[in-house]
């Protein structure tokens, strides 16, 4: 089962690609959460792509799947840890549908998740200097590996700046954006900026920025990176699925 073509791109009756949007009632995340999905069929011409919402926002993942029929699906989540929505309601959601899906990882930890985060910081007029650090603002999960996938996204971010990175949560976790830089501070680290660790503009994302002392970056967006890992972890899930045919054959 090669899904390749020897220039790279994919062949005629590939998975479609289903981007899966937490939802907001932000009306710029719709529209970050299209763009994006604009540059990844740029990027993947001929790749049937579709969008589909937890919640929030039309459509929803059901009705997406519900539309693909018996058609056979690659469900990315547009969320940047591991956690609830990536382990129990996406797969829910999948499995309740006719199609043959399977969920790709969520889109952090990651290099090219780290090199947006990078961008964005040095768009928000980011400069490095003896005293500055960063607050890494994420949304929060009690989930514990969740905070292992932000905690190791911070690292990334912290080697490709060479500042301290301090991990923060807008909600079921801690600590908070404002007790992180107090930490900062407490360190001697007074130019603190919050790199924004969010898809899209919303809530959780705005509440995060008003708290930073100096500068504090964009979500992530459409950046081209951004599109670039959505077909990596597509293409990820496929080489697994097709790593696993010759075990199911020869058992």
């Amino acid at each position: 089962m090669n899904l390749v073509s020897l220039n790279g791109k994919r062949r005629p009756g590939s998975p479609a690609l289903v981007l899966v949007a937490h939802g907001s009632r932000d009306p710029r995340a719709l529209s970050t959460v299209k763009a994006l999905m604009e540059r990844v069929q740029a990027l993947r011409p001929g790749l049937p792509v579709h969008l589909g919402h937890i919640e929030l926002n039309e459509p929803r993942l059901p009705d997406t799947l519900a539309e693909l029929g018996t058609g056979d699906a690659v469900l990315v989540p547009l969320l940047l840890a591991r956690g609830y929505h990536v382990k129990q309601d996406i797969p829910e959601m999948a499995a309740e549908a006719r199609a043959r899906t399977r969920v790709a990882a969520p889109l952090g930890p990651h290099p090219l998740l780290v090199e947006t985060l990078y961008d964005r910081l040095l768009e928000a007029g980011w400069r490095t200097r003896r005293d500055s650090a960063v607050v890494l603002a994420a949304a929060g999960s009690r989930d514990p590996e969740s905070k292992l996938d932000t905690n190791h996204t911070a690292r990334l971010l912290a080697d490709r700046l060479g500042v301290p990175v301090i991990p923060a949560y807008a909600s079921a976790a801690t600590p908070t954006v404002q007790e992180a830089v107090h930490t900062l501070a407490a360190q001697g680290r007074h130019r603190v900026a919050v790199a924004s660790c969010f898809t899209a503009p919303g809530r959780f994302a705005t509440q995060c920025a008003e708290q930073s002392p100096w500068i504090a970056s964009a979500p992530l967006g459409a950046h081209p990176a951004m599109a670039h890992l959505i077909l990596h972890r597509y293409d990820q899930s496929l080489t697994i699925q097709v790593a696993r045919e010759p075990e199911l054959a020869s058992a």
